[in-house]
């Protein structure tokens, strides 16, 4: 055989991962001298990427092992050898590439070059193989020039090849095939199915003959050679294929009948994206559909059905459908939906409703929101989170954070600062409180703060005294300490322009008699046995947060301690019914955990790319 080729080298296709140089090395040295062989890997993985190359010291060596060598078995595994081709556009424009199906199974390799090298110069042959080594029913066969492939399609085409009539044709790349079948107007190949068991090729080309010429029919077979009652015809023209498709499809035949399917073959995936696509799009409509009317309820009552859930909430409104959720057993899963007639109804259905107790339960009431739109909610608490804790780390090496700036939850016992506990600031700092504001607690502590500062800074014995005896005796009173602590707000007070009536409590002496209050105040946080709505109404909106923080933080810190503190800061935005229903319900707090990680992932994910 002669080859344009310029070099000695060969290209070595279809080779097992597991080979490598070492095991060419002893193949093709038997040849000739081997100038150099190289295994092609992933850069990254270092795993074989199938194929190699090797470079021989002359033309006549290289050239022998193309034809005693190839397709020979490597591993297990036969090998593919051709020219190695410098010029790629060679192999990207198909140039004499020959695409044959409808292959018997027992043809490989070898058996297919034998069949095609009698019309020219073959370049590259293989049979398409699936992963267990087993033939698809098709190939290819390359060829030096065109005019040997047109050749080759002339005679070979409509041929029996091991009792099989083989399809043989000129390749089109996989861009060109679906640009061209992309259209609705120029499919030629029928998919068929609801076919009898009795109906084979011939029966089936007879049936679709009387619409067109056909270029092939086939009924698909299983392992043991069982029709799987349903195949393919293709047509040389769109309008024949067409014209079988309206004219066969709905049609019934056989004992007993069946009715046929008859429509455009398409691939599996295409199939399902198109599935997906509609699916979708009905998920969309749905959605636009009910958006701003269709209300979420949960934690009811076991006993709370569709019934009762319509008569509760039909005061507000008109009711499209009220719907109780349920498992595989008809039991209630504890949440359902009321879908109104206009968003008005809705709307005051969520405002007058939400926290209401509805059998021995308060019920959550909120807009229907899809996943999607939980879970970026949920990452955007996250990222803002995130942010709240850089300002914190900023915080304590001296910057100052920026108005709002609220830190993360702290589980009790963590070094920081709690939800609705006070966290200080560096001396000289300007001191900002929770969203903005200074809480009223702070601005007392830091009043007598203050105070004593500026005494100090007029007459130090006071200051030290005051020290001494006022942060630690604060809430005892009495002794030299307080009477430093005094002086120095008296120093201080004076400095700053204050006047000291007779009667009136000073900052220092009002955060003294206050501390007992604050303490007995916070006893609810060791006895959580009975958190009601009501309890928690009667509380500051920052004693809520705590204790319900504290709670969600001992049941997410059970089966989540790395990311408990904020998982807990995360669904603390939520609406106190709502974390009460956490609390309670271990089932919508794992949902809702889930959802938390999810977010947390996702944004972790998103701040790795951006710092990459």
């Amino acid at each position: 055989m002669t080859t344009p080729m310029a070099s000695a080298s060969l290209y070595v296709g279809d080779l097992h991962v597991d080979v490598t140089e070492p095991n060419l090395f002893e193949i093709f040295s038997h040849v000739g001298p081997v100038a150099s062989i190289r295994v092609c890997r992933d850069a990254v993985t270092r795993r074989s990427l199938g194929y190699a190359y090797v470079n021989f010291h002359n033309m006549v060596d290289a050239e022998r092992a193309l034809d005693t060598l190839n397709y020979t078995e490597v591993k297990g595994k036969p090998c593919r050898i051709m020219w190695k081709h410098r010029d790629p556009s060679i192999r990207k424009t198909g140039l004499g590439n020959v695409f044959i199906k409808n292959l018997d199974k027992s043809l490989d390799n070898r058996h297919l070059n034998d069949t095609f090298s009698q019309f020219g110069n073959i370049v590259s042959c293989k049979v398409v193989t699936d992963e267990s080594g087993a033939s698809k029913g098709y190939g290819y066969v390359q060829y030096e020039t065109k005019e040997e492939a047109d050749s080759a399609i002339h005679s070979v085409n409509g041929m029996l090849i091991c009792q099989k009539q083989v399809v043989v044709t000129e390749f089109v790349p996989k861009q060109e095939r679906e640009k061209s079948t992309s259209s609705e107007n120029t499919f030629t190949n029928v998919f068929v199915k609801n076919l009898e068991e009795s109906i084979d090729d011939a029966k089936l080309k007879a049936m679709f003959g009387v619409y067109g010429a056909i270029t092939s029919a086939v009924v698909m077979k299983d392992d043991a050679g069982k029709s799987r009652c349903f195949g393919f015809v293709n047509f040389e023209q769109h309008e024949q294929a067409s014209k079988a498709c309206a004219e066969l499809n709905g049609k019934k035949f056989g004992e007993p009948e069946k009715e046929l399917y008859v429509g455009r073959a398409e691939k599996k995936s295409k199939r399902e994206a198109e599935i997906r696509r509609k699916q979708e799009l009905k998920r969309q409509e749905r959605q636009a559909k009910f958006q701003g009317v269709n209300l979420y309820v949960k934690n009811l009552d076991n006993d709370t059905d569709d019934e009762k859930l319509r008569k509760e909430f039909t005061q507000f409104g008109t009711i499209s459908s009220a719907k109780i959720m349920k498992d595989e057993k008809g039991h209630s899963k504890g949440f359902g939906f009321v879908c109104f007639a206009t968003p008005e109804e809705a709307t005051r259905a969520v405002t007058a409703m939400n926290g209401q107790m509805l059998g021995a339960k308060p019920i959550y009431v909120a807009l229907h929101q899809a996943r999607e739109q939980r879970k970026a909610q949920l990452q955007a608490v996250f990222q803002q989170r995130q942010a709240m804790q850089g300002n914190m780390q900023r915080l304590q090496m001296g910057a100052v954070p920026p108005m709002g700036a609220m830190p993360l939850f702290y589980p009790p016992g963590a070094p920081g600062p709690r939800p609705g506990q006070m966290f200080m600031y560096p001396q000289g700092m300007p001191q900002m409180g929770y969203r903005g504001q200074m809480p009223q607690q702070m601005q007392r502590n830091q009043g007598g703060q203050y105070g004593r500062q500026q005494g100090g800074g007029q007459r130090g014995r006071g200051a030290q005294q005051g020290g001494a005896g006022g942060p630690q005796q604060g809430g005892g009173g009495g002794g030299g300490g307080n009477k430093g602590q005094g002086q120095g707000q008296a120093q201080g007070n004076r400095q700053q322009g204050f006047k000291m009536n007779p009667g009136v409590r000073n900052p220092g002496q009002q955060a003294a008699a206050q501390a007992p209050a604050a303490v007995a105040a916070e006893q609810p946080l060791g006895g959580m046995q009975q958190l009601t709505p009501a309890y928690l109404a009667s509380l500051p909106q920052a004693q809520q947060k705590n204790i319900l923080g504290e709670q969600l933080y001992k049941l997410i810190s059970a089966t989540n301690p790395s990311q408990a503190g904020k998982i807990t800061g995360m669904l603390l935005e939520l609406d106190t019914s709502e974390v009460l229903h956490l609390i309670d319900t271990p089932a919508a707090l794992t949902d809702k955990v889930s959802e938390a990680i999810e977010a947390l992932n996702a944004a972790n994910n998103a701040a790795n790319r951006a710092a990459q």
